[in-house]
């Protein structure tokens, strides 16, 4: 499981702001000025073509370190993971010599959104605790101040879906 950070992308302004995500994740990795704005680029590049092609989506830049290797992790909607993953062998791994590139299109986001999450305090861990026990794996974390997401199997989308509205309360007609 990984904590990152995300972009949403619907405007040119958040492309900027996913580019800046990316060069400062980048340079807590430990990457050079270049790596830096190679990688920025290419998230670029890649939340362009996001909001050109898909009408926008998010971007989610995690770190994973394992066996020494630091990972740059991180989501686009399922409609552009076939050229993202393009862009990635294409531009991306020869300009930083990565070794490989690891895709899953079989996952899903779910978030729980709301002004409240910023004076309510558990509100992410109450996410959690439900999603656990259901037995739903957690595979990524993004959080803000308003939304916490995230990533599971997409297979557990809808039981998660009606066990986080149970838990809310938000299984109730309205009054």
């Amino acid at each position: 499981m990984a904590q990152g950070k995300a972009a949403v992308i619907r405007s040119d302004l958040d492309i900027v702001i996913a580019r800046t995500l990316a060069r400062d994740t980048a340079k807590n990795m430990g990457f050079g000025a270049i790596d830096q704005a190679r990688i920025a680029t290419a998230v670029s590049e890649l939340a362009r073509n996001m909001l050109i092609y898909g009408g926008g989506g998010s971007v989610t830049m995690n770190l994973i370190s394992k066996d020494g290797r630091t990972d740059f992790s991180f989501t686009v909607h399922r409609n552009e993971y076939a050229k993202t993953v393009d862009l990635l062998q294409t531009k991306v791994m020869p300009s930083l010599n990565a070794t490989e590139i690891v895709g899953d299109t079989k996952i899903c986001k779910v978030s729980i959104v709301g002004i409240g999450m910023r004076s309510h305090v558990g509100v992410a861990s109450k996410m959690f605790r439900v999603l656990s026990e259901e037995g739903i794996n957690i595979q990524m974390i993004s959080t803000s101040e308003i939304k916490t997401s995230v990533v599971i199997d997409e297979k557990y989308m809808e039981l998660a879906v009606r066990a986080l509205h149970k838990a809310f309360d938000l299984d109730q007609p309205a009054a």
